[in-house]
């Protein structure tokens, strides 16, 4: 078994496409959502990212989301966010994470507050990504604090960070310094402009990126026009003219079109060597996803070495 004990460990190592999924917690002390999306994904991915506070705005801690996750009988990805912790509470987390059940953990800066609901309130960054990752990596290696305190059974997380290849102004530098600092897993912005991607990929290749950490592409399932406008505006994301006036000409199945179009970059990304991976966001249409990984020939998933604890 890979020394983290991770599922989606064991198949990144084994050399296998994975497909990771996510799980955004609710406004609400309801495990219902929680349970269900986890269930909707069941069998079509490999691990379950746990979404932490997304948009700045308050939800059920990830910690308990990755319980009910692990529940639903799918590895939970941890994502912290230093934005809401100082490192006492952090510490905490990452032990309560993987007693819950998370065997990865995806460290994140987190959005502005000023995106959330609550603007008044304050942000934290005791630490940066890369001191949380360093913490992480401490705690996993070491078996201590950052005050050098002994962690009993400490937990071994494989340890991950988000890029945002396509993003104007790109620094590869900036990535280097989170994997010095000892992430393994890449999670990136959306994707659907393959060919820049790829132009991404070959400008990282030199720089030995690729075999320091393996590379998991975001991809929302399109919807319709409108929607694609709207992914086309976030932060470092650039849906192309062509798949817009897809959808636009398909009219009323915008939807079927739109699928069509994911599952054609799900398949071009695949043929890049050096991505390992997709990380599909239904957001709130796990139909979707399924949809999407059985038309991509991504279903069933491969059975991997599973944690015993």
């Amino acid at each position: 078994m890979n020394a983290s004990g991770s599922r989606l460990a064991a198949l990144l190592d084994a050399g296998t496409f994975v497909v990771t999924g996510e799980v955004v917690p609710p406004r609400s002390a309801d495990p219902a959502s929680v349970r269900d999306a986890a269930r909707g994904q069941a069998g079509y991915v490999d691990a379950i990212n746990v979404t932490d506070n997304p948009q700045a705005s308050a939800h059920m801690s990830p910690v308990a989301g990755a319980r009910l996750v692990r529940e639903a009988g799918i590895e939970p990805t941890l994502q912290l966010v230093c934005r809401d912790r100082n490192r006492l509470a952090i510490t905490a987390d990452l032990l309560g994470g993987w007693a819950m059940g998370a065997r990865n953990v995806l460290v994140l800066a987190g959005d502005p507050m000023d995106r959330g609901d609550d603007p008044g309130a304050a942000p934290v960054f005791d630490l940066t990504t890369e001191e949380v990752v360093a913490l992480a990596r401490r705690i996993r290696d070491e078996g201590t604090t950052a005050t050098g305190a002994r962690i009993a059974d400490p937990p071994r997380y494989r340890i991950g960070v988000a890029d945002v290849p396509l993003a104007e102004g790109y620094d590869p530098t900036k990535l280097e310094r989170r994997l010095d600092a000892g992430a393994e897993l890449v999670w990136t912005q959306i994707t659907f402009d393959v060919d820049r991607l790829a132009a991404w990929v070959e400008e990282i290749r030199p720089r030995g990126i690729l075999e320091r950490a393996r590379v998991l592409v975001g991809i929302v399932p399109l919807r319709s026009p409108a929607n694609a406008r709207f992914l086309d505006g976030l932060y470092g994301v650039h849906v192309p003219s062509h798949i817009v006036e897809t959808l636009e000409s398909a009219g009323d199945d915008a939807e079927r079109a739109g699928i069509e179009l994911t599952v054609d970059v799900v398949g071009r990304l695949r043929r890049i060597e050096g991505i390992a991976g997709v990380h599909l966001m239904g957001i709130g249409r796990d139909d979707l996803v399924r949809t999407v990984l059985e038309r991509a020939g991504l279903f069933p998933r491969p059975v991997a070495e599973a944690d015993p604890s």
